[in-house]
């Protein structure tokens, strides 16, 4: 359902935070010399010849580019450029100031109604920047490439910073929704320009600056469509300050006053200039039971159900281990964790909830169907616990807890038995065994996120992510049992919510100039609070786009120089004993070698094992650019024989060591699987027991006196020894 959400902050304050977060980075004034010299017609040029954006052009010629700029946005339409424009007309525009006098922001629907200039320059700043996306060298959008799914958004911020997404009606697919409530123009839109695409709007781009938090109040108070009932649970467990953030101020003013700083340039190929990003941003997600489940499970109307009648629910299931008082806030409260197990410290939008990159078989740019499973693990507020999400060709949506059979080549798909080794669901779907407590017979199935129409009300908030779910999700025994079960593959990137928050992770466009597609992220100030990165630690990122990489999802964190970091581990599912592995990849004169250090107390940890070698690769090592014939490794490329080939991972594993998975290849839409390639290892870290309800660290450090030896980490994982040491049913390659 398409919604209207009027803007409820353009109080003067409000107006100040807006400014605020403007492209801090555009501090260069607009060079004249690149502009457009050509007979066609620049986005500006077009618009000043088209009466009906008169005030629109007006605008462009008074608002500045930035804070830090004296050039106008209507010097950067002129110019060179990449940009997607979606200008109001007059029409749209005075609606705008309608609404505005409505809400006594002004007192007439005019420009000569604003009690100062200061304010004026504000609306004119939300009416500039909400409707421009500068695409830089990369690209501008038409409407045959806005995303295609609802509630989608564009991959690039528009000039305030903000992400806009893009819905379709139901009934005519032409008929396209910005956030939901902005339309196009059905006459005006694809219009092309030299630099650029205009897609007329027939009303004001003005998203809402309320947090998650100001609209849980009003859900509670005034009832919601779909979420009346979460809300109340969620204000209940006092998560309201939490879910108020948006971004960290102190960072903003390191940033602005430039006391962090780029990480310097190296000499050493493939590393490029770190640019620190511009904002530390919070985000979350939230799965949240409808009020249409809570009406048929408690058999009340959503207007009388109360924060004790789903307490007393919950409770009576006897599937959560707690405290069964009144103190909601208590994170062993049994109401606590069962809400703060349905949200995510990040703000997850649909198409990266589960990631799609180069799983075997599929390419990101080209591929219309998935290929083989695909799943994500978060760690969830509160009490820390796993959650996963999944996708698959057969699932056809996304899901959470799902445990189906899959296809490895273990068990009843051994080849002994039925020679079907895909990674893909059986046909029709099959799941596995309940294990313990569960909340129904179907639990395996999973949960599909806002997978019906009749549940389909997915809300996009500033920083919030907010997705129907139609069944309980608590975190049964069961579900930590099926998660312990199965080895839980995580990109390191999955672990730090700062990366999806600010758009570093998934990243589907190059970061600017050149092969600099990094982020680099400072000592002097805890960018991860996940990870503590001592001083003289060049850390980066590297999202790897196009570049055929070793990397599972395409991106990789490297780290250079006299190294020494420390990351907060994600909970293991269950007690057991576990290995924790790390994704590796050697044969290159540019990798180092470290001492790993893991424990529970992260300023006193032991040293587990022998360093870590990463010159050392599949049957040779590199030294200093040297090529050394060294099998210590123990890989030999897979003969098709089974029992060879388990053979050979015996050995491997008893040095440490493992083949890469079958599960994604370097270039996406290849079926050359990494386990085929010599250079992508997984080494066994750890072997210890843990506690789910224990937080264990990992601590990297160079033992080489080496300023431009790389440490590099794609992605851990986690393996119970039910399951790499099961007699019967052995781990699968994938």
């Amino acid at each position: 359902m398409l919604r209207k959400h009027l803007n409820q902050l353009l109080q003067c304050s409000a107006m100040a935070m807006t400014v605020l977060s403007t492209l801090a980075a555009c501090t260069e004034e607009i060079d004249k010399s690149a502009r457009y010299t050509f007979t066609e017609e620049t986005v500006l040029s077009y618009l000043e010849k088209q009466e009906r954006f008169s005030d629109y052009v007006r605008m462009l010629g008074e608002v500045n580019i930035s804070n830090q700029s004296e050039s106008t946005v209507e010097q950067l339409l002129s110019a060179r450029g990449h940009f997607t424009v979606f200008p109001p007309s007059n029409e749209a525009i005075q609606l705008y100031l309608d609404t505005l006098q409505r809400k006594g922001i002004i007192t007439t629907a005019s420009w000569d109604g604003f009690p100062n200039e200061k304010t004026k320059d504000s609306i004119q700043k939300v009416i500039v920047y909400n409707s421009i996306i500068d695409g830089g060298d990369d690209r501008y959008f038409e409407t045959a490439n806005f995303p295609t799914s609802d509630n989608d958004e564009f991959p690039l911020p528009n000039m305030n910073d903000r992400k806009l997404s893009v819905t379709r009606s139901k009934i005519n697919p032409d008929s396209i929704f910005i956030n939901g409530e902005y339309p196009l123009s059905m006459e005006c839109r694809d219009v092309e320009a030299i630099n650029g695409r205009i897609h007329e709007v027939t009303e004001v781009i003005a998203p809402s600056n309320d947090t998650m938090a100001d609209l849980l109040k009003q859900w509670a108070e005034e009832g919601h469509q779909c979420f009346t009932v979460a809300a109340k649970l969620i204000l209940a467990c006092g998560l309201e300050d939490t879910l108020r953030a948006v971004r960290d101020e102190t960072w903003e003013y390191l940033y602005q006053t430039g006391q962090v700083k780029d990480i310097k340039d190296l000499e050493t190929e493939g590393s490029g200039t770190g640019k620190i990003p511009e904002h530390r941003k919070y985000g979350f997600t939230i799965f949240a039971e409808t009020d249409g489940f809570w009406e048929r499970t408690l058999n009340k109307p959503v207007s009388e159900i109360t924060v004790e009648d789903v307490r007393d629910y919950i409770t009576g299931l006897n599937l959560i281990e707690g405290k069964d008082d009144e103190n909601y806030k208590d994170e062993k409260n049994i109401l606590n964790q069962f809400v703060t197990y349905h949200i995510l410290p990040e703000r997850l939008t649909r198409d990266k909830l589960v990631i799609h990159y180069n799983e075997l078989g599929y390419n990101y740019a080209s591929s219309k169907t998935y290929t083989v499973a695909t799943e994500e693990f978060y760690t969830t507020m509160g009490k820390r616990r796993l959650i996963k999400l999944y996708e698959s060709l057969e699932s056809k949506g996304i899901y959470i807890n799902r445990f189906p059979v899959l296809r490895n080549g273990r068990g009843e798909f051994a080849p002994e038995k039925l020679n079907i080794n895909d990674y893909h669901e059986t046909t029709p779907s099959t799941f596995l065994p309940l294990r313990g407590t569960y909340t129904r017979d179907t639990e395996n199935e999973g949960i599909p996120v806002g997978a019906n129409d009749s549940v389909n009300v997915t809300e996009n908030v500033l920083n919030a992510m907010v997705y129907p779910i139609d069944q309980l999700l608590i975190y049964t025994d069961n579900v930590a049992t099926q998660l312990k079960n199965q080895r839980i593959r995580m990109d390191l990137a999955s672990c730090l919510p700062e990366m999806m928050n600010n758009d570093h992770r998934g990243r589907r466009t190059a970061y600017p100039t050149g092969h600099a597609r990094n982020r680099g992220f400072p000592t002097n100030y805890n960018y991860f609070e996940n990870i503590d990165i001592k001083e003289g630690t060049r850390f980066f990122y590297l999202n790897g786009l196009a570049c055929n990489w070793l990397n599972w999802q395409g991106d990789e964190f490297n780290i250079v120089g006299i190294y020494e970091f420390t990351i907060k581990l994600p909970p293991v599912p269950k007690a057991g004993h576990y290995e924790l592995r790390l994704a590796i990849q050697s044969n290159s004169s540019w990798r180092g070698m470290c001492q790993v250090y893991w424990g529970e107390n992260k300023d006193y940890l032991p040293a587990a094992g022998i360093p870590l070698d990463m010159r050392l690769a599949g049957t040779y090592r590199n030294i200093s650019g040297t090529q050394i014939a060294d099998n210590t490794v123990g890989w030999v490329a897979d003969t098709g024989d089974p029992e060879v080939d388990d053979e050979t991972d015996k050995k491997m594993r008893n040095n440490g060591f493992m083949k890469g998975p079958n599960h994604y290849s370097a270039t996406p839409g290849s079926s050359d699987a990494m386990r085929n390639n010599q250079l992508k290892l997984r080494r066994i870290m750890v072997s210890e027991d843990m506690d789910p309800d224990k937080t264990y660290y990992v601590k990297f450090k160079s033992v080489l006196e080496s300023d431009t030896r790389q440490f590099y980490i794609d992605y851990i994982e986690y393996c119970a020894k039910e399951v790499y040491d099961n007699p019967e049913v052995g781990e699968d390659i994938w």
